[in-house]
């Protein structure tokens, strides 16, 4: 190879979360408890090589609870479901197992708390999204979508000084951030979650592909379209005047597009192994040498739930109380890369 070497900046956090990890931890663990097949309705994240292993050891996708057979093991996604799915899974006697991100939870009590005090609830999010689907099933009545600050201007709601927001987890910060201002301006006694919706490990990625934004004119994104998280970290890179790709696998690397320092980082439902082939298929397309930069340590971890740990002892699989692949990312046992 000729030219000058180029440095590939590789940004952590990326990749999974710890609601990804307990969420995937669930199907493996209910696969060796229950047997194959065990159901899942939807993606259990959005990520198709974590489908396809999953499909590949027994898991069966289903978009409809109607598809499950009575009396089968369910597992409800990472990105949450409404009460009228609760109680459908329940009436068709299913085994049903919550998946369901404990920071999405977290959303959902606060509309029905909302709710039950009588205020008009503002939803930040993406129309058809299935955790804004699973949200807004939790107070129909109460909760309005919004996902623009243009929304705002024509929202018409009851109590003006009624009135509260929330807002779907894997949002872009900076555009909940002008919305929530334009609320402000409409409803000046609007009042906000105690504690921001979007979760830490979208925070975090956002932080560090803006990092990589200002190193480089180059991000390549390991994500899939379905992510909204993934399709996030483009739009802010982009905003920053990086171009960005968003790409699913190694082979979508086009060999045009390295034309000088580029950074990687993933959303946070891609595995650390798919992130590895696209660092090592750039490599091979040019002379580059890896360096990674972090700017924070993650350690949050979820417990699993506690009828699956009760079934995995009365069938004597081993599982500890929090999700393996998070414990093992905080004690040091995730995938590093060696600096050249």
């Amino acid at each position: 190879m000729t030219g000058a070497q180029r440095t590939l900046f590789l940004a952590a956090p990326r990749g999974f979360c710890a609601g990804v990890d307990r969420a995937i931890d669930i199907v493996d663990i209910a696969l060796q408890v229950y047997g194959a097949p065990v159901y899942v309705r939807h993606e259990i994240v959005h990520n198709r090589h974590v489908v396809d292993e999953l499909r590949g050891r027994g898991a069966v996708f289903v978009d409809e609870l109607a598809d499950v057979p009575p009396g089968a093991v369910v597992i409800f996604s990472a990105h949450g479901i409404s009460p009228a799915v609760r109680r459908e899974a329940k009436d068709r006697g299913l085994r049903a197992l919550d998946a369901t991100c404990p920071l999405v939870t977290k959303v959902h009590l606060e509309a029905l708390r909302y709710a039950k005090q009588g205020y008009s609830i503002v939803l930040i999010g993406h129309r058809g999204h299935v955790e804004v689907e699973g949200t807004m099933g939790e107070a129909p009545d109460a909760i309005v979508l919004v996902e623009s600050a243009a929304d705002v201007e024509k929202l018409e709601l009851p109590d003006p000084s009624k009135v509260a927001y929330i807002t779907q987890t894997t949002l872009s910060v900076d555009d909940v951030r002008t919305i929530v201002e334009a609320l402000k301006r409409r409803y000046p006694a609007v009042h906000e979650p105690a504690k921001a919706d979007i979760c830490y490990a979208t925070q975090n990625r956002q932080d560090a592909v803006k990092e990589l934004a200002r190193r480089c004119g180059i991000v390549l994104v390991v994500g899939a379209p379905t992510s909204s998280n993934a399709n996030r970290l483009v739009e802010v890179a982009a905003t920053l005047g990086a171009k960005a790709h968003l790409i699913e696998a190694a082979e979508d690397i086009d060999a045009a597009w390295l034309t000088g320092d580029l950074g990687i980082t993933a959303g946070a439902s891609t595995p650390e192994d798919v992130v590895m082939a696209c660092v090592k298929r750039v490599c091979e397309l040019g002379d580059y040498r890896v360096e990674e930069f972090r700017l924070l340590e993650e350690r949050v971890m979820f417990p699993l739930p506690a009828e699956l740990l009760g079934a995995a002892k009365e069938t004597g699989v081993a599982v500890g109380a929090v999700n393996e692949r998070a414990a093992a990312r905080v004690s040091g046992g995730e995938i590093r890369i060696r600096h050249h």
